[in-house]
């Protein structure tokens, strides 16, 4: 998968002023050309896997469809699935360099998501596996189409945030953000064509 991407994103930055969290909005971080053109390549050439999951003792499979990409051949691990990762290709080490300038940070592994239309969807949780350390750095980029991002404090029930991801943004949640909130992509009633987004991570 060979692709040469020429960055001209306006880097705009939205601070979410969230108490217990450090995450910063980027809503331009590919513009719609770029975005477009990396989420056909990536929707054409990725091998898409769709795991079983475990809920209360019953198997169901994942709402949605994932692929691991790694500089290492590390397993991740979350929600009991395992997944062992592909070597980065050219076209998202170019992404990655440019990621890790924000965020200030080296990842090591980057999870796709293939929200296929309103059904699929990815519920509460935190991103804290053991795997990622202490305040992990979790960035997320999303291409396609437009999905609610819901985050909720874990004892505040009164603290909430919706944000919509659009094409081309980028999400970055830093420092204790993992330990006091969850976030999720809910289900949508609404008709909606596909979105792939992509979190890139730092495995210990």
């Amino acid at each position: 998968m060979s692709y040469t991407l020429l960055f001209k994103s306006l880097h705009e930055k939205n601070d979410l002023k969230l108490p217990d969290a450090d995450i910063a909005y980027y809503p331009n971080f590919l513009n719609s050309s770029q975005a477009t053109s990396l989420f056909n390549l990536l929707y054409k050439n990725i091998n898409w896997q769709q795991d079983t999951i475990k809920v209360y003792g019953k198997n169901f499979l994942q709402p949605r469809l994932t692929h691991l990409f790694a500089n290492n051949k590390l397993p991740y691990s979350y929600s009991n699935i395992t997944m062992y990762p592909s070597i980065f290709p050219l076209s998202l080490k170019k992404i990655k360099e440019e990621v890790e300038k924000l965020a200030n940070c080296k990842f090591t592994t980057c999870l796709l998501n293939l929200y296929r239309n309103g059904q699929d969807s990815n519920g509460w949780h935190a991103d804290n596996e053991k795997e990622l350390g202490v305040n992990p750095i979790i960035a997320s980029l999303s291409l396609g189409q437009t999905r609610n991002f819901h985050l909720k404090h874990r004892r505040n029930k009164d603290l909430k945030k919706k944000i919509e991801l659009t094409h081309g943004s980028l999400l970055i949640m830093g420092g204790a953000t993992q330990h006091h909130w969850l976030h999720q992509i809910p289900k949508t009633k609404k008709t909606v064509s596909p979105r792939i987004n992509l979190t890139f991570r730092k495995l210990n």
